[in-house]
């Protein structure tokens, strides 16, 4: 179906716009993390880059960052079996709850932060004796678990079952088929996801906010809690930033996995 020139013309401007709506704050950041002021001022009167050395002299910056990416790490490990033997069992079987077993796995990252972030809280706090790190973990890997179970469940049903039949046929028993067949067919699939379950993890606020022990600081946490404090203000511009820019590289990765998929090469 031909499109027409005047319709090609709004749909191009509706994407400019929504793309300015989008990156031109995440522009203003950036800019202001070299920016001379304290206060959050545009246009900046002068450039310096003081407080990015600062931000890494920053005690409750380097603490946060180690928290986050400490969590991270975690949740995206327990999302990745979790996350993998719940796509082999709903891909490859059969059985009664099927669909309705589907749905409770993406459930989490279809809900809105808050609620789930609320659910777990209640949970936590009334049946397990109170948020810790490990609540906060667990949190995190509630949604985690979606993106590596839909990376993987979508390999799992394009790659059919012949092959993991043909090497049945052969003798190899189970575990040397997803050794030998299954898994090397989905390592960039669940790598792809792994990635982006990290970056997710990496960035959550809200269900952070819910599901963090006393004392427990994340990286967004950090910038909130400082973001009205004006003599926090240009660190906290820095440390945004830098999270804007290092977010960007689990997407890069992912994406450039995905696309070495369709055009039948790979990475590794």
């Amino acid at each position: 179906m031909s499109i027409s020139r005047g319709t090609k013309i709004v749909l191009s401007l509706f994407a400019i716009v929504a793309f300015a709506f989008i990156y031109i704050p995440l522009g203003v950041i950036l800019i202001n993390s070299f920016s001379v002021d304290r206060s959050l001022t545009w246009p900046p009167s002068g450039f310096t880059t003081e407080w990015w050395g600062k931000a890494v002299d920053n005690e409750g910056v380097r603490d946060a960052l180690v928290t986050s990416i400490g969590v991270a790490i975690v949740a995206t490990l327990i999302a990745l079996v979790l996350g993998t033997l719940l796509a082999l069992a709903l891909g490859r079987y059969r059985f009664f709850g099927r669909e309705s077993l589907s749905l409770l796995v993406v459930l989490p990252i279809a809900l809105p932060g808050i609620v789930t972030g609320i659910a777990l809280n209640n949970v936590f706090t009334s049946f397990l004796g109170g948020l810790t790190i490990w609540t906060l973990i667990i949190g995190h890997s509630t949604f985690c678990i979606v993106v590596v179970y839909n990376n993987a469940i979508a390999r799992i049903r394009r790659l059919g079952g012949n092959v993991e039949e043909a090497s049945a046929d052969l003798g190899a028993g189970a575990w040397r088929t997803f050794v030998s067949i299954t898994f090397p067919l989905m390592r960039s699939a669940l790598i792809a996801g792994a990635i982006l379950a990290f970056g997710l993890s990496f960035d959550e606020i809200i269900v952070t906010t819910f599901t963090a022990g006393p004392g427990v600081t994340t990286l967004p946490i950090w910038i909130y809690q400082n973001l009205f404090r004006p003599n926090q203000a240009p660190i906290v511009n820095v440390v945004a930033a830098a999270l804007v820019v290092v977010s960007i590289l689990p997407i890069y990765v992912a994406q450039r996995f995905s696309n070495a998929d369709e055009n039948g090469g790979g990475i590794l």
